[in-house]
């Protein structure tokens, strides 16, 4: 698993973490483990190419380990695509900013505490799928304009 993943200190984590814990609640050994290495590692690869998140990747393993699918049929059974298209996430983000003026007038007086709000708002309205990285690039953007 370590081999395919590429990643084998990303891999260890995921087994020494999640997989073991599923494991340690059923009483299984690893031999036991529903997840094949092909998935973990497939699941990686999806996290580091940016298609889900840290967050989805803990639904996809779980999901995983109960049912032994892959997880490029999770990801499509559950919708579980992170939002990485830059003008969509910056049409919620002026929603978010439209219906929040003074939040933005706190941020642009100095609070820059105010931005968490911001980016928790973007995430409620894009049900956690959207890239946080780009999130906070685009509202810095966006909130000193």
């Amino acid at each position: 698993m370590v081999k395919l993943s590429g990643q084998p200190k990303i891999a260890a984590n995921w087994v020494m973490g999640d997989v073991l814990r599923f494991l340690n609640e059923e009483k299984r050994d690893i031999r036991q483990c529903p997840i094949a290495p092909a998935s973990l590692s497939g699941m990686i690869r999806l996290i580091q190419e940016g298609t889900i998140s840290g967050k989805m990747a803990k639904e996809i393993c779980e999901a995983m380990y109960k049912s032994g699918k892959t997880p490029q049929a999770i990801i499509a059974e559950k919708g579980l695509v992170q939002i990485t298209d830059e003008g969509a996430l910056a049409k919620t983000i002026a929603e978010v900013i439209g219906k929040n003026p003074t939040q933005v007038e706190q941020y642009r007086g100095g609070r820059e505490k105010v931005f968490g709000f911001f980016v928790g708002q973007v995430m409620k309205a894009t049900q956690g799928k959207a890239n946080p990285q780009l999130i906070n690039d685009l509202l810095k953007k966006m909130l000193a304009g």
